[in-house]
């Protein structure tokens, strides 16, 4: 940098930091500017301040958080502040002066009990919050609580959230320091959530109650603290029967942390929290955000077997009412045409998102409670559904089968016949997409099931989805077959494989000539998969197969065709360590010579786009 920049450099810190505050609050504005080149001289100049005028840069941003009239200033200011005081490479505070950060605490105290507007309070309580977080524990900052407890304790319902914001912030810091004062800390969260109109303070109430309680060491400490549950409750009742949604989301997801870290707090009014829960759950005239997260509680608190073991198995009524709950959401599908002319298995046309978490916390359900709590549940309700005349209830069961297998194994297992059945005559569905999930539901039980299905079973299974591999009006069909086919074969010895050999096979070559991307993909990892489980059995169909996999891995040379490119080189792999060397040598040379070209032309193909 020339002299004459850094002269202006000099100059322009001066005038920031000088007695005019229009020069700081300019460059705060120019930090939130748009314009790079502005936002970058801004930039510049603002870490100038920071690494040689620290106590200057923190006192100005302080006051501009006090002072100004524009409220995005004190906002980015309170942000700016916070980032100052974040213990990183960026943590200031050792560096001032003690008289700057005696000012500096005494400020923010002063714009905590000044500042109306809401989103800026909270920031200004963050700031609060990460520079007591660093210096509390040393008794760094003795003004704090008295202050936090004179503001929860007023009538201001603004000054009551800030220092409740704090609380629920500082919980870890402080939480053992407060043990001398918990029944006054009790009388305060209590008062709040139970009497304040104001449902900013509630809900701020909530979190501090919340946070407090999971910093507490001593069963016997938060036991004091198990009374306030119904008036946590009531926060979320009252949000809601306000039309107030994302205050009870707010609600929900504090209670959803309560649930996963203690959730021995919530055994005493079990039965009336989860019903609760349930109810919000079922309530289809809220937002399905809303609902997620009273089903997330439900989920969270079946988790929580190391912490409460056995806890929800004691609430029957509540499983068979979540499972029904569950199943309803894998209702909400679409016969999306784009679903059908996909390109990719990925591809999830017509699913929404309460299909997707009914899917997800079926599995979790399923895992934390096992079959023994989840098999009865699911024989009442899945015949009745794949009995009802919608095919979206079909595609529902089956998917709900495939979805709690991991979890129920042991208990399904010893009614592999039951399911077997169930799945297999679902393969004649009229509805393409209840093939697929049937489909699907074997290449999962052929995965959790294993080998008691494959050795029990293979006579029917594979079979069915050989027959499966011809269904060309519907492609997505066809490629989840063999799919299910590499499922199965994964757990299958060659004695149980090898009398299919011959009809798999030759329907996976078929697959393997059809134009579809997806289903070439999916005949080649069955391929692979069946000579893998075969081994030296695959002989007899090596001079049959190995042509067109090599003739695959020599087109397949452009960007769209990489995957197939990789699957047909790792069912190349698969085949010839099944065969064997002396068979494999002679296309091993050719398939090496190949890759090499094929590499080459897709370097060129990538220089040339």
């Amino acid at each position: 940098m020339d002299s004459d920049s850094t002269q202006l450099q000099q100059a322009q810190l001066a005038a920031i930091l000088g007695p005019d505050p229009s020069s700081f609050e300019t460059l705060v504005s120019h930090l939130m500017s748009s314009g790079n080149e502005q936002r970058s001289q801004a930039e510049v100049l603002f870490n100038l301040c920071k690494q040689n005028h620290p106590d200057a840069l923190s006192l100005k941003l302080v006051h501009l958080l006090e002072s100004s009239s524009h409220v995005e200033i004190r906002a980015m200011s309170a942000i700016l502040l916070r980032k100052q005081l974040t213990r990183d490479d960026s943590y200031i505070w050792p560096r001032l002066s003690p008289s700057t950060q005696t000012a500096l605490k005494s400020h923010l105290l002063v714009c905590v009990q000044r500042e109306d507007t809401k989103s800026i309070t909270k920031k200004l309580c963050d700031t609060v919050s990460e520079l007591a977080s660093g210096i509390l524990p040393d008794g760094g900052w003795p003004e704090l609580l008295p202050f936090m407890f004179q503001c929860v304790t007023s009538d201001s319902p603004k000054l009551q959230e800030s220092a409740l914001l704090m609380f629920a912030q500082l919980s870890q810091y402080i939480g053992e320091t407060l043990i001398p004062h918990l029944n006054t800390l009790h009388s305060v969260f209590f008062q709040c959530l139970s009497s304040s109109s104001n449902a900013d303070v509630r809900i701020a109430s909530l979190g501090a109650s919340i946070n407090f309680i999971q910093c507490l060491s001593s069963a016997s400490d938060r036991d004091k603290f198990q009374d306030l549950l119904p008036s946590m409750m009531q926060t979320l009742t009252e949000a809601l029967n306000s039309g107030q949604e994302s205050i009870a989301q707010e609600a929900l997801e504090l209670l959803i942390e309560l649930a996963g870290t203690e959730p021995k707090f919530l055994r005493r009014q079990l039965v009336d929290v989860v019903g609760s829960m349930l109810q919000i759950a079922e309530a289809e005239s809220l937002e399905e955000g809303t609902r997620h997260l009273a089903i997330e509680f439900v989920i969270t608190l079946a988790e929580a077997r190391e912490r409460a073991p056995g806890m929800m198995r004691k609430l029957p009524q509540f499983i068979s009412r979540l499972f029904a709950i569950l199943m309803k959401m894998l209702l909400d599908i679409e016969d999306d045409a784009a679903w059908h002319t996909a390109d990719s298995e990925d591809e999830d046309a017509g699913e929404s998102s309460n299909y997707s978490v009914g899917q997800e916390c079926l599995d979790r359900l399923s895992i934390s409670l096992g079959g023994n709590t989840i098999v009865p549940v699911a024989s009442e309700v899945l015949p009745a559904y794949l009995a009802a005349p919608e095919w979206q209830k079909h595609h529902a069961a089956l998917i709900a089968l495939a979805q709690i297998a991991e979890g129920c194994s042991k208990v399904m297992t010893k009614n592999l016949e039951q399911v077997v059945i169930m799945v297999l005559n679902s393969f004649q569905d009229p509805h393409p997409r209840v093939r697929w999930a049937a489909i699907n539901a074997v290449g999962q039980l052929s995965t959790d099931l294993g080998p008691d299905l494959q050795v029990q079973y293979h006579q029917q299974v594979l079979p069915a989805l050989a027959l499966a591999m011809d269904d060309f009006q519907n492609p997505r069909v066809q490629a989840h077959a063999a799919s299910a086919v590499l499922n199965f074969s994964e757990n299958c010895t060659p004695d149980i494989l090898t009398p299919y050999l011959d009809g798999i096979v030759s329907k996976l070559l078929v697959l393997l000539q059809n134009g579809k991307q997806m289903v070439q993909e999916g005949a080649l990892t069955a391929l692979a998969s069946v000579a893998d489980s075969s081994q030296e059995h695959f002989q007899k169909y090596y001079d049959s197969v190995m042509p067109y996999l090599k003739a695959i891995l020599m087109n397949a040379t452009d960007k769209s065709n990489r995957m197939l490119r990789a699957k047909s080189m790792e069912c190349i792999s698969l085949v010839g360590m099944a065969v064997g060397k002396d068979k494999f040598r002679d296309d091993a040379k050719q398939v090496l010579r190949t890759v090499s070209l094929c590499c080459t032309l897709i370097i060129i193909i990538d220089i040339l786009l």
